[in-house]
C-alpha cells in the first residue's frame, strides 16, 4: 500500500471511530434519558411518589441491565451520565439550600446534623470492621446513611482508592431500599408517635437516607413538618462539603502534601454546589428560576441514577454477599434510635 493510501485509510478508520464513538455517547445518554422521563412520570402514581425519582431511576436501569442487552458502544453514554451529569445535578441541588432558613431555626439544628453525621459513620465503621466488610464500602454506606444518600455516595467514591467503582451502584441501591422501608415506616408510624409536627419533621430529617424520603416521610405531619424536615436534611446536605474534605485528605494524604491545589483530590463540584446555596440565598435567583434550577437538578441527577443502575453488575452482589446489607441495616437502625435520643437530650 503506497504511503499516500495508508494516509487515507488512517484517516477512515479515524474518522470511523469517531462516529461510532459519538454514536455510542449518544445511545447511552438517550437510553438513561429515557429512564429518568419513565422514572418521572412512575413517580407521580400514589405507591412510586414514596420511592422518588431518582430511587425509581437507579431501579428501572437495574431491572434494565438485568432483563436486557445495553449495547457495546453505549458504555460510553451511560458512564457521561452517571460522572457528569450526576455531578451537574448535585451542583443544581445547591438551590435548595438556604443559609438564612437554617439559621432562623438555630444552632441547635446543626448541632444534631453533626452529632448524627459524626456518631452515626464512627459506629458504621466499626460494625463494618466486626462484619468484615471492606472499608471502602463501609464508608460510602456510612456516607450514604448518615449524610444525604445516593449524592454523598457518588461525591465520597472518587476520593477512595480502591473498587469505587463496583462499589458506589452498591451502596447507593442498599442505601435506596433501605431508605425507602424507612420512609414507609415513619409514615405508617406516624399516628402512634406521641410528637408535634415540628419535632416530627425533625426527627425525619435527621434520620432518613434521601431528601426524597423526607419530602414523603414529612407529609403526614402537614406544611410544619415538611419544612422543618427539609431544612435539617439540608443542614446534613451542607456538611457534605466538610466531611468531603476530610476524606480526601485522609485517602490521599500524599496527595494533600505534594500535589498543587489544582490537581487535589477534591470533588471540586461540590463547591459549585455550595456556590448555587450561597447565591440561594442571597436572594439572586427568583422563584420561577428556582424551581425550574430544582426541577432540572432532580431530572439530572435522575439519569445519573439510572446509568449507575445500568453499569450494576450483579456478580459484584454475589461477591459481596449479605455483611453489607447488614450493615446497612444495623446503620439505619442506629440512625433513628441516635435521632430520638438528641431530641430527647437536646
Amino acid at each position: 500500500m503506497l504511503p499516500e493510501q495508508q494516509m487515507q485509510y488512517n484517516a477512515e478508520q479515524s474518522s470511523s471511530y469517531k462516529k461510532e464513538k459519538a454514536l455510542g455517547l449518544y445511545q447511552g445518554m438517550l437510553l438513561t434519558f429515557i429512564l429518568a422521563m419513565l422514572a418521572n412520570s412512575l413517580a407521580n402514581l400514589p405507591f412510586f411518589s414514596i420511592l422518588g425519582v431518582m430511587i425509581i431511576a437507579i431501579l428501572l436501569g437495574m431491572t434494565w441491565k438485568a432483563s436486557m442487552d445495553i449495547p457495546a458502544g453505549a458504555t460510553a453514554g451511560i458512564t457521561f451520565s452517571s460522572k457528569y451529569l450526576l455531578r451537574a445535578g448535585i451542583i443544581l441541588l445547591g438551590v435548595r439550600l438556604n443559609f438564612v432558613t437554617i439559621i432562623d431555626m438555630g444552632w441547635t439544628i446543626l448541632v444534631i446534623d453533626a452529632l448524627i453525621i459524626a456518631c452515626t459513620l464512627g459506629f458504621m465503621l466499626y460494625i463494618g470492621k466486626l462484619l468484615r466488610v471492606e472499608q471502602g464500602l463501609t464508608l460510602l454506606i456510612g456516607v450514604g446513611t448518615a449524610i444525604c444518600g445516593a449524592a454523598a455516595i457518588v461525591a465520597i467514591a472518587p476520593l477512595i482508592k480502591g473498587k469505587h467503582k463496583e462499589h458506589a451502584p452498591l451502596a447507593v441501591a442498599c442505601i435506596a431500599i433501605l431508605g425507602t422501608i424507612g420512609a414507609i415506616g415513619f409514615i405508617i408510624t406516624y399516628p402512634l408517635l406521641d410528637l408535634n409536627n415540628e419535632t416530627y419533621g425533625i426527627l425525619v430529617g435527621s434520620t432518613l437516607h434521601e431528601l426524597a424520603h423526607v419530602v414523603a416521610a414529612a407529609v403526614p405531619g402537614g406544611d410544619v413538618s415538611s419544612e422543618s424536615a427539609v431544612v435539617v436534611k439540608l443542614g446534613r446536605v451542607i456538611m457534605l462539603v466538610p466531611v468531603a474534605l476530610i476524606i480526601a485528605a485522609f485517602y490521599n494524604k500524599k496527595s494533600f502534601k505534594k500535589t498543587k491545589i489544582q490537581k487535589l483530590p477534591i470533588p471540586w463540584f461540590i463547591f459549585g454546589f455550595l456556590a448555587m446555596s450561597v447565591f440561594n440565598s442571597i436572594g439572586v435567583f427568583s422563584a420561577t428560576i428556582q424551581e425550574l434550577l430544582t426541577s432540572s437538578s432532580v431530572f439530572l441527577m435522575a439519569m445519573g441514577m439510572a446509568g449507575l443502575g445500568l453499569s450494576i453488575n450483579y456478580k459484584d452482589f454475589q461477591k459481596a454477599g449479605l455483611r453489607p446489607a447488614f450493615l446497612g441495616i444495623i446503620g439505619s437502625i442506629f440512625i433513628v434510635i441516635l435521632g430520638i435520643v438528641l431530641l430527647i437530650l437536646v
